[in-house]
């Protein structure tokens, strides 16, 4: 059977040369991977942080995690992308979203459906090689790589993940651990393939996972029945879309709902659909489960935590990952 393959989000939430040990660190502890977010409002950034990374480690993917064209132009998106890829041969993605917290930080909503199409195509072209117009310019990027560096698209809900399957090179899809909502996300995608003519053969998806360690009978009602931020149920955050597939596996939520009213044997159910939570072991064992019952073979952790806990670093995620959760899983 395939290795799991694991990635964890890292925060700028230390000085840039900090950030490049904690992923060096994180290499040591047997991840395969590491985004670490794109919030230029932390007033670090990314790119900044996942070069500084790429030096200080060998096998490691690296990608943003995730970075906005919203926020940043595609042709600077590019030239990150093509720049990084210099540094890490091999070992980098460009991973691109419509923009939750960064395009809140510059006063622009998130992008939509056909904004997002424009600018993953754009990126594409870019990247490899080809002349795209900008308005009145026409711009080509004067170095790339030989092999360009894929874009992955980051899909919350049914159309964006759709969009994924039809222009994206990947997709990293936050639709929880439940086979029903595996399988509706994976309809999606292929659904967005053959509205342009694509095959799904060989294309990489990534499943964002949420994690959260503690006591088994405790920690996953507790998350569940809390809120990311005033007005902000946690199952919102970073996306409403979470709800949708939580109703794919029979959790009926209305998106303003109070989710202190959610009884606690209900909140056990939920928390097993939409993440990992309790102790490392039974993580490990959730995600072998989530391996044979919806053929997921790629995650991407994504520490839990609320909108004060953002910047975090996830050192017991590491700590547990290392000693409990890759052994488990193999490899």
């Amino acid at each position: 059977m395939t290795r799991l393959r694991v990635a964890l989000r890292v925060p700028v939430g230390r000085p840039l040369p900090d950030i490049a040990a904690f992923v060096a660190r994180c290499e040591q502890a047997g991840f395969d991977g590491v985004g670490i977010h794109d919030h230029p409002s932390s007033g670090r950034d990314a790119y900044l942080a996942l070069a500084l990374a790429a030096r200080a480690t060998h096998r490691l993917r690296l990608f943003p995690a995730t970075s906005s064209p919203v926020v940043r132009h595609p042709l600077v998106l590019a030239s990150l992308a093509h720049s990084l890829e210099e540094i890490a041969p091999g070992r980098t993605c460009l991973t691109v979203a419509p923009g939750f917290i960064s395009t809140r930080s510059i006063g622009q909503p998130r992008a939509g459906l056909a904004f997002m199409r424009d600018a993953i195509r754009d990126l594409r072209r870019l990247l490899a090689g080809e002349e795209v117009g900008f308005g009145p310019a026409s711009t080509r990027l004067r170095n790339r790589s030989a092999a360009p560096t894929p874009v992955y698209l980051l899909a919350a809900g049914p159309r964006m993940i759709e969009l994924a399957g039809e222009v994206a090179d990947g997709a990293f899809l936050m639709v929880g651990l439940h086979p029903a909502a595996v399988r509706a996300a994976r309809h999606h995608l292929e659904a967005g393939a053959r509205r342009a003519g694509r095959s799904l053969a060989g294309f990489p998806v990534v499943f964002v996972v949420t994690l959260g360690l503690g006591p088994d009978a405790e920690v996953g009602p507790r998350w569940v029945r809390s809120w990311f931020a005033p007005g902000q149920p946690f199952l919102a955050y970073p996306s409403a879309s979470n709800l949708h597939w939580l109703r794919e596996c029979g959790f009926d939520i209305a998106e303003a709902h109070d989710p202190a009213a959610i009884p606690e044997d209900r909140a056990q159910q939920i928390a097993d659909a939409f993440g990992l939570f309790g102790s490392p072991e039974n993580c490990a064992e959730r995600l072998l489960r989530a391996r044979e019952e919806a053929g997921i073979e790629d995650v991407f952790l994504f520490p839990a935590h609320d909108l004060a806990g953002g910047y975090n670093m996830p050192e017991a995620e590491v700590q547990a990952f290392e000693r409990i959760i890759r052994p488990r899983l193999g490899g």
